[in-house]
């Protein structure tokens, strides 16, 4: 499936992500969120910080669940035309972005930056809030 969006961000701020996915699909965009995908849905009901203690726990090597979410993730990202990083955002999430800005993907941020970061220079747009952002759709 293609989307207008990839939403990348921490687990721990599935409330703010899921508002975001919800506020670009009211305006009619397509969105791929990290947690609706089959891989992870199932835990969205979880405390996202004792879930992603149990998560960090697991050797990123070897683990099969690990390789499928990102192999998931990653097919997701290729198949969208821009990617939206939501601050705060993790490793995993600032990793995603690189990806998204060396296939040439348009490149969002979203969020206060507090320390001054020469790579955040790969963002095309940058908004402090996302009733910001999603102002700028109109």
């Amino acid at each position: 499936m293609k989307y207008q969006y990839f939403i990348s961000s921490r687990f721990r701020n599935r409330d703010k992500v899921l508002e975001l996915a919800w506020k670009l699909r009211e305006k009619g965009k397509t969105v791929y969120c990290f947690l609706e995908s089959p891989t992870v849905a199932g835990r969205v009901g979880r405390d996202p910080e004792e879930d992603m203690n149990e998560f960090e726990k697991r050797d990123w090597r070897s683990d099969l669940y690990i390789r499928k979410v990102f192999e998931y993730d990653l097919a997701a990202e290729k198949e969208s035309e821009c990617l939206i990083l939501l601050l705060p955002g993790g490793k995993s999430a600032h990793i995603e972005a690189g990806i998204a800005y060396g296939l040439g993907k348009k490149c969002i941020l979203i969020g206060e930056v507090k320390d001054a970061e020469s790579l955040y220079c790969i963002f095309n747009e940058s908004y402090p809030t996302i009733d910001d952002f999603i102002k700028s759709l109109d």
